[in-house]
C-alpha cells in the first residue's frame, strides 16, 4: 500500500518513510503544496501524511482542494500547530485524524492503521479469495492455512488485485501502487510481477486465477 508523505522537513521525513516500510508500506516524500498536489494527480495513494507549515502555502490548502472534489483520500495531518482551534480546523477542513508534533512513530502507524481500518477505506483486517488469505497487517500470505512468501513487490500487486477481485485494475494502477514516483520504470515491469505473482500462487496451490485484459489491466478472481 503507497501512502504520500508531505513534509520540508527532510530528516523527519525520512524518518516517517522509514517507519512506514517497516509496517510494510511503501511511501513517496515530496515536501510542499506544489510537488503534493503534482504526487495526487500522479499516482493513486491509499492514504496521505500532511505537514501543515510548508514553504509555499499551508498544508490545509491541499486538504481543502481534495475535499472540494469530493475525494475520500484519507488524511492524517502531522504538524506542529496544536492549538484546540488548529486542530478543530483541520479537522473541520477534512482530515481525518490529527497529530501533533512530536509524536512516537508506532502511535502515528497505529494512527494510520485505525484511519485505514473505517468503513469505506481500504484496509480489513483479512483479504480473502478461494483459499487464500492476505493479512493486511502482518503483510503474510497463507493458502489453505499454511503460510507462504512472496516477494514484496509481488505482495504489492496481489495486494491491490485483491482490494479489487472481480473487478478490472488499470495497468497504471498497478504501476503507480509499486513503483510510485521512483522515477524511470520499464515498460515491461509490470507484466513481470504479475508474471511471477501467477507462478508463485500455482506452485502453491492457490484456488486464484489472475486475467489479463489486454490494453486494459488485470482482475483477479476465484479459480472456478
Amino acid at each position: 500500500m503507497r501512502l504520500l508523505i508531505v513534509e520540508d522537513n527532510v530528516e523527519l521525513s525520512r524518518l516517517v518513510a522509514s517507519g512506514l516500510m517497516a509496517a510494510g508500506y511503501a511511501a513517496d516524500i515530496v515536501g510542499n503544496v506544489m510537488e503534493a498536489r503534482d504526487a495526487l494527480r500522479s499516482v493513486n495513494y491509499a492514504a496521505m501524511i500532511l505537514d501543515l507549515g510548508l514553504p509555499d502555502g499551508d498544508g490545509l490548502s491541499v486538504l481543502s482542494e481534495l475535499r472540494r472534489k469530493a475525494d475520500p483520500l484519507p488524511v492524517l495531518v502531522l504538524t506542529a500547530r496544536n492549538g484546540l482551534q488548529d486542530r478543530v480546523s483541520g479537522l473541520r477542513t477534512g482530515a481525518d485524524d490529527y497529530l501533533a508534533k512530536p509524536f512516537a512513530l508506532e502511535e502515528l502507524v497505529a494512527r494510520l492503521e485505525a484511519i485505514l481500518r473505517r468503513p469505506g477505506q481500504l484496509l480489513g483486517a483479512s483479504l480473502n479469495l478461494g483459499n487464500l488469505v492476505f493479512d493486511t497487517e502482518s503483510r503474510q500470505v497463507f493458502i489453505d492455512g499454511e503460510p507462504r512468501v512472496l516477494s514484496a513487490r509481488e505482495t504489492s500487486v496481489l495486494e491491490i488485485l485483491l482490494r479489487r477481485q472481480g473487478r478490472v485494475v488499470p495497468k497504471k494502477n498497478v504501476e503507480d501502487h509499486i513503483f510510485g514516483l521512483a522515477g524511470e520504470v520499464a515498460s515491461n515491469a509490470v507484466e513481470v510481477y504479475v508474471s511471477r505473482l501467477r507462478k508463485q500462487l500455482a506452485e502453491f496451490g492457490a484456488k486464484t486465477v489472475i486475467h489479463t485484459i489486454r490494453g486494459v489491466g488485470y482482475m483477479m478472481a476465484e479459480e472456478k
